[in-house]
C-alpha cells in the first residue's frame, strides 16, 4: 500500500521537532586555540538595498560535521557525504548518571549491550548519540574543555566505538562534546582506527539530548555541501515520536 500525502502529514503531526543545535557565535567554547567566529558587515541596506555579512568560521565550530576526511586523507569530504546517510534513526545511549563528573569516562561495550538488552539491537543505518551530561557546560569554558589540566571530557571508548560500527553497521556517531573522543585519549583513536576508516561521520558539541528518547527518534543534519571541506558547522534537527 502506497502512503498518501494526508497518511505521511498525519504522522509527521506526531511528531516533535527538537533542536541539538548550540547557537554559534563568536562566543561559543571551541576546540583549544581554534578561532572565534567572526563576521563582516559587508553589504548594508543603506548601501545595496539589503543586508548580507561575510561570515569567517573554522570548520569545526559549534555544532559540527566531521567527514571522514577529517582524519583520513583521501576519504569523503563533506559533499561526498551520501545525503541518504544524513536523515535516519538514532540511538540514544545515556550514561550521564554513570559517569557524574568524571571527565575521563568513556562509553564502553558492556554499557552498549545494556542499551541493547532494553531497547534492541542497533540498527544498521542509524546514528548513535551519546548523551553524557557535558552539554550543560557548554558556556563555561574551563568546565566544558577540562581547563588548566589539559583536555578532559567523556567520549566513545575503542571497544564501543568497535562494536557499534564495525559490529551493528551504523554511519554517524554523534556527542555533547568537543570530541567523539574523549579529551584524555592521545591522537583520536575512535577518529583515526574506527570511524573515519571505515567512512562513518560524526557530529560533536551536541546539546538538548536528554530530549531524545533512547530509540524511536530520526536525526536530520543539515550540513552544507562545501566542497572539500572537512566538516562544518550543522543544524542538527530530531523528529521525536
Amino acid at each position: 500500500m502506497t502512503a498518501t500525502a494526508t497518511d505521511v502529514a498525519a504522522v509527521l503531526a506526531g511528531l516533535t521537532v527538537v533542536d541539538l543545535t548550540q547557537p554559534l557565535g563568536p562566543d561559543t567554547v571551541l576546540w583549544p586555540g581554534a578561532p572565534k567566529l567572526a563576521a563582516d558587515d559587508v553589504i548594508t541596506r543603506d548601501a545595496h538595498g539589503y543586508f548580507a555579512r561575510l561570515v569567517h568560521v573554522f570548520e569545526h565550530a559549534g555544532t559540527h560535521f566531521d567527514a571522514p576526511i577529517h582524519m583520513v586523507e583521501g576519504a569523503a569530504p563533506v559533499e561526498e557525504v551520501p545525503a541518504s546517510t544524513l536523515f535516519l534513526p538514532v540511538r540514544c545511549i545515556d550514561i550521564s548518571g554513570d559517569i557524574a563528573d568524571d571527565a575521563d569516562a568513556v562509553l564502553t561495550a558492556g554499557q552498549v549491550h545494556r542499551h541493547e538488552a532494553e531497547h534492541g539491537p542497533v540498527p544498521p543505518g542509524s546514528a548513535v548519540f551519546l548523551r553524557t551530561g557535558w552539554e550543560t557546560r557548554n558556556r563555561d569554558e574551563a568546565a566544558y574543555t577540562g581547563g588548566a589540566d589539559g583536555l578532559h571530557f567523556p567520549g566513545f571508548g575503542l571497544e564501543s566505538a568497535e562494536l557499534l560500527v564495525a559490529g551493528r553497521g551504523v554511519v554517524g556517531l554523534g556527542i555533547d562534546t568537543l570530541g567523539i573522543d574523549a579529551g584524555c585519549a592521545p591522537e583520536f583513536p575512535v577518529h583515526k582506527k574506527v570511524s573515519h576508516p571505515r567512512g562513518v561521520w560524526h557530529v560533536e558539541n551536541l546539546t538538548n539530548l536528554s530530549a531524545l528518547p533512547a530509540s524511536g527518534a530520526w536525526v536530520f543534519i543539515g550540513v552544507p555541501a562545501i566542497v572539500g571541506a572537512s566538516g562544518f558547522p550543522a543544524r542538527v534537527l530530531a523528529l521525536v515520536p
